[in-house]
């Protein structure tokens, strides 16, 4: 597991952004990330650090989320620092100052928290508008890259992704920027005002807006489960309810895709970022392999046992 000392932080932070005397706390961080609460005494802030290979890719997300914020969205937008940067090169790593969004984790266990998930990723799409439809393989999974021999299955099931998605006819698709990993605990409401804000767009990219709500659906459970988001995003009106019907599940398989590959680069690679125990990594991949299992029969796949 990574990590970067407090009092380096605390330095990066005074020397930077000004913040000589702001109180600095670690917090929980994802698989891919560090981060710290920041109090300045007059904002609530949030420091997140990720590795310096994803560098270009966080600062997109982080201008796509200041642009969110402009527009009156809850989105954790960057801090500039004294001289106007929103990211700082820390050695092997890139920090930012984020804006805290005030609210409590959505859980995704209740209906109304369904729907608001769908309403809230649908005013996010709505808001950044859509963009030309774009080419090829939008989250850059390889199926030849060396790290899917992980597992007999892992390879298949990346291909069968893939070739799901370009039936389609990836031009057919709506297409904008999306967030990326859009989880129940990346959205949050605030009970005092009733505002629900979608944080942590670090992974956002251009790509058709079915990723983020086949990615939303993936973590509540599946269509079944999720038909409640399903509707209130369908509502938004950004994408046509014909789209979804067609596209949902190719979407899925891709995005199951992603994490069965996700989790096969992070095995072949001993990567420990934001865990303890090198079984995190393969208990992500086993839920990757028990939903292709489970969908071979409707797909006419065999895929070679585990």
């Amino acid at each position: 597991m990574f990590s970067i000392p407090l009092p380096f932080v605390t330095l990066v932070l005074a020397k930077r952004w000004g913040l000589s005397d702001a109180r600095i706390q670690a917090l929980a961080g994802g698989m891919t990330s560090a981060v710290w609460a920041v109090d300045d005494g007059e904002g609530r802030w949030v420091a997140k650090a990720v590795p310096a290979e994803v560098a270009d890719e966080f600062a997109a997300g982080l201008e796509i989320a200041a642009r969110l914020e402009q527009a009156g969205f809850a989105a954790g937008a960057p801090r500039p620092t004294l001289d106007g940067q929103i990211t700082v090169s820390v050695g092997d790593w890139v920090l930012a100052l984020l804006r805290r969004v005030e609210g409590t984790e959505l859980t995704g266990e209740t209906d109304d928290d369904l729907r608001l998930i769908g309403r809230t990723l649908g005013r996010a799409h709505r808001t950044l508008g859509t963009v030309p439809a774009g080419e090829g393989n939008w989250v850059g999974w390889d199926p030849g890259a060396q790290d899917l021999a992980v597992q007999p299955w892992v390879r298949p099931a990346v291909e069968a992704g893939i070739a799901g998605v370009e039936r389609l006819g990836l031009a057919s698709l709506t297409w904008g920027f999306v967030h990326g990993d859009p989880a129940p605990e990346a959205f949050l409401l605030d009970a005092a005002t009733g505002r629900c804000g979608l944080i942590d767009w670090g992974a956002a990219q251009r790509a058709p807006l079915l990723h983020d709500l086949a990615s939303a659906v993936m973590y509540v459970g599946g269509p079944e489960d999720a038909e409640p988001l399903i509707e209130a995003y369908c509502e938004v009106g950004v994408v046509s309810a014909a789209e979804i019907a067609r596209g949902l599940w190719a979407a899925l398989d891709y995005r199951q895709a992603g994490q069965a590959a996700y989790f096969a680069r992070r095995i072949a690679g001993n990567d420990m970022t934001g865990i303890d125990d090198p079984a995190e990594n393969y208990e992500g991949l086993e839920h990757a392999r028990a939903y292709w299992f489970e969908r071979a029969a409707s797909l006419d796949l065999a895929f070679p046992d585990a």
